[in-house]
């Protein structure tokens, strides 16, 4: 090789690594040119107002005040008073110290850069701390906002805001470390139009690090975008009056406005409550190790045995089938016999009617009614029978997600023939085999927001919207899930027969539910009691009122609480006067006091969480 073809290798080699040098420094290691923009920029976050919280009537269920983030810029910081600070912010000196150990280890990544030393300090105490800031070099306040509670209830339904993880951070690229979400709740199922949208202040840095002043005259800083109100479905009032019923119970309490399918009130108890999630990290263990599970939204994934409100469904399709008619009669001897198989009941008239069967909430009855639905020779085999039956049953919404904006909404169960073939054995079963599907009871699994909307359906005659807790406006009109009208298999005129009942039941001679009676209110409702082998059997109601263009449609599931008469229909009644009456009535009020004062929570069995 020649001279100058060497000299020109050279070069060539030395340019070469200076490329592949600068290369690396400005395009592969990504942390120099973070080091160099932090050091010559500063960026000033703009937390934006978080959206409010209001209820169906615009009054407000959540807010926000102004809290303070107390902000340090470790290589600016000088030598200050540390017990002074501690005494502004009731802070220990170890606190401090282990603080500034940390910035100390890590000043080379932090750079110039800015850290969280406290969150969320409360006006009173950034006042203290403003009046001697000067005291504090390198020191310096982003102001944020934090939730408040003006109505103390509905924690379960509202959710809580706290700070995202780095998990969090890596399904949602758009939030940063010390950025706050929703994470349960309404705050996280609406969270992209209560979070609003950051904004920043940039300034520029000499060399030593001081704040020269706005970058670009202030061309690059971004305002703060509030985040969007969202007004609920939810009647904020009733909420707090419901939850006052289900104090020191186990359950829930569904209310859906029937004409429109938006809800009233969604109660899971025990709850958590509102005063604990505005600092939902000091309470998190507390709620964590609760053995009965307060974060646990019962209402729609508590499901369940229906118990004898079921019947309706089964009195229902027995209608549509034309198996069933009103004078239809069955008899009853405190109960159903067949062979081996006996279903016990209550004892009351017999024969009776289906009206009568459904006021007295009779058991042999629908045994009777099942097995003609399943022993139909029009159809082929059990199995033909069974998926006709079980369409009609899902058709109403049961065994599936209803499709609400409830967030962790499950979709309960509804069993299958491969349920029973898997079960009794391939051609091994019968429809008496399954007879406890009769009366709600075996494989079914229902939510109380099941059992609401079939309730609502019932109350329309035969239709229902989607249930929902979110009204529309004109930036964020209603989803047209929410606007459709659904209709189940079982014609629309067949359900003034179940009204009837129901409406027997509370007024008639023999009903189960005379307790649900409220002064100037014509109900319809039905009582159920799910057996429990673990315990109490469960106590269940549904009802309506008034009977014509109903108003509102009440579930309610107490667990262990026994006959559905005895504590799940006065509370669901309760809910319907104060809801239509705005007040208890003084013949009442006895009966609101037994259920305020009633103590369950030694009734239900639970199992302690280990730590």
């Amino acid at each position: 090789m020649s001279r100058r073809n060497k000299i020109l290798l050279v070069l060539f080699v030395i340019f070469a690594v200076m490329a592949v040098r600068l290369f690396s420094i400005q395009i592969i290691q990504k942390k120099y040119r973070e080091s160099a923009d932090n050091n010559a920029l500063k960026y000033v976050t703009i937390y934006p107002a978080r959206g409010r919280i209001l209820d169906r009537y615009g009054n407000t269920i959540v807010e926000n005040k102004i809290t303070y983030d107390i902000m340090v810029t470790p290589r600016q910081v000088e030598e200050f008073d540390t017990l002074a600070i501690c005494r502004i912010f009731g802070l220990d000196q170890d606190f401090v110290r282990e603080k500034f150990d940390y910035y100390k280890a890590n000043s080379r990544k932090i750079g110039f850069g800015s850290m969280p030393f406290l969150k969320q300090v409360s006006s009173e105490q950034f006042n203290a701390y403003a009046e001697r800031a000067f005291l504090f070099p390198g020191f310096d306040a982003i102001a944020r906002t934090a939730r408040v509670y003006p109505v103390n209830a509905g924690g379960n339904l509202i959710g809580y805001v706290s700070e995202v993880d780095r998990d969090y951070i890596e399904k949602h690229p758009d939030y940063r470390s010390g950025d706050y979400a929703g994470k349960t709740g309404l705050e996280r199922a609406y969270e992209s139009r209560l979070s609003g949208e950051k904004g920043y202040t940039v300034y520029y840095r000499d060399a030593n690090g001081r704040i020269k002043g706005h970058y670009e005259d202030g061309a690059a800083d971004k305002d703060a975008v509030a985040g969007s109100d969202i007004t609920t479905t939810i009647d904020a009032q009733l909420q707090a009056y419901g939850e006052t019923l289900m104090r020191n119970k186990v359950g829930s309490v569904v209310a859906i406005e029937p004409s429109t399918g938006e809800i009233l009130t969604l109660i899971s108890s025990p709850g958590i409550d509102v005063s604990q999630l505005a600092e939902i990290n000091k309470y998190y263990k507390e709620i964590s190790e609760n053995p009965y599970n307060p974060m646990f939204n019962r209402t729609v994934q508590s499901a369940q045995p229906p118990g004898s409100v079921f019947k309706l469904v089964n009195g229902l399709i027995g209608l549509q089938e034309g198996v069933l008619h009103r004078e239809t009669r069955y008899p009853c001897a405190r109960g159903y016999t067949n062979g081996k198989v006996h279903v016990g009941c209550h004892g009351h008239a017999s024969p009776i009617n289906l009206p009568q069967s459904i006021a007295m909430s009779c058991n042999a009855y629908y045994c009777y009614v099942l097995r003609t639905i399943l022993d139909n020779k029009k159809y082929a085999n059990i199995e033909e029978s069974f998926n006709k039956w079980r369409e009609y049953v899902t058709s109403f919404g049961f065994g599936q997600k209803l499709g609400s904006d409830v967030p962790y909404e499950l979709g309960g169960n509804v069993p299958t023939v491969n349920t029973y073939n898997k079960l009794h054995g391939k051609g091994r079963w019968k429809s008496l085999s399954i007879i406890s599907l009769s009366i709600g009871q075996g494989e079914l699994g229902c939510t109380p927001l099941h059992l609401a909307n079939f309730c609502a359906t019932i109350a329309n005659r035969g239709w229902f919207y989607t249930p929902h807790m979110i009204k529309g406006d004109e930036e964020h009109p209603l989803d047209s899930a929410y606007t459709v009208k659904n209709y189940p298999m079982v014609e629309e005129k067949y359900f003034p027969l179940i009204v009837e009942g129901m409406n027997m039941s509370v007024y008639g001679d023999g009903g189960t539910s005379h307790v649900a009676q409220v002064p100037g209110v014509n109900m319809c409702g039905k009582t159920g009691t799910a057996q429990n082998p673990h315990g109490d059997d469960h106590s269940v109601f549904i009802c309506f009122a008034p009977k014509d263009n109903p108003k509102i449609a009440v579930a309610a599931y107490i667990e262990n609480g026994g006959f559905g008469a005895t504590w799940a229909a006065p509370i669901a009644s309760l809910i319907v006067e104060k809801y239509l009456n705005g007040e208890i009535a003084d013949s009442r009020k006895e009966l609101e006091t037994r259920v305020k004062n009633g103590y369950l929570l030694n009734k239900v069995p639970v199992r302690k969480r280990k730590r």
